[in-house]
């Protein structure tokens, strides 16, 4: 009998926080003081390296299909499709959806969805895309996992840990910045106006969903007068 190989390790795949999945949602909060807690797991993620107003900048938007965001907290494109975040003066991260590759991400007519042939992933294609110019695409996939946080008490669920002003009128809807929740390094993103999306490292992603679980226990008893 001929040995078969297996090529497909999708189906063997274990996100950070799989074991996890059924306790955030038993733990999920309805009602006025609602918050619940997921995992949104495998999203393609690749670390951008490029000084922006160069031609390797040109170059990496015309790909992606989308500007680079110019300064702190701005992001490009959706959270639902294909996105770039500003991480640092010369630092983005492209998150999109799983598994998209050069032919799946970006609008048609540019560059990664023309490179179809190429399955190799977007850190490739933009990679391509950069040619000789100085600068850097890498997948970091593996890096993070992303935790989504949503309801009318999200936000109080978060002040209790992050330092950062989340008032509407200083972190607006489709605001991403790097900073701290309780002792962990995330990032942070408001993707409307009662959801964030919350991307802590992989090896940081329990401590930081178990964390979460904490804050929100007070919202599933009724709002002391």
């Amino acid at each position: 009998m001929a040995e078969q190989l297996l090529t497909d390790t999708t189906a063997l795949r274990r996100s950070p926080l799989a074991h996890l999945a059924q306790q955030m949602r038993e733990r999920t909060v309805t009602g006025e003081r609602g918050v619940a807690l997921r995992e949104i797991p495998f999203l393609t993620m690749v670390g951008i390296r490029v000084a922006p107003g160069t031609p390797a900048a040109e170059a990496v938007a015309a790909a992606a299909g989308m500007p680079l965001p110019a300064g702190h907290g701005q992001v490009s494109g959706a959270a639902e499709a294909t996105a770039i975040l500003w991480i640092g003066p010369d630092e983005f991260l492209l998150v999109g959806p799983e598994g998209v590759g050069p032919a799946e991400i970006g609008p048609t007519g540019s560059d990664l969805r023309e490179a179809g042939a190429d399955d190799a992933g977007t850190a490739a294609g933009l990679a391509r895309a950069l040619g000789t110019e100085p600068g850097q695409a890498v997948d970091l996939s593996a890096n993070r996992t992303t935790l989504e946080l949503s309801g009318p008490s999200a936000r109080a669920v978060l002040e209790k840990s992050c330092h950062l002003d989340l008032h509407p009128r200083s972190f607006a809807v489709g605001t991403a910045v790097a900073t701290t929740l309780g002792p962990v390094q995330v990032l942070l993103w408001r993707t409307a106006e009662l959801t964030w999306r919350i991307m802590p490292r992989s090896s940081f992603a329990e401590y930081t969903a178990r964390w979460l679980l904490d804050a929100m226990t007070e919202f599933s008893a009724p709002e002391v007068p």
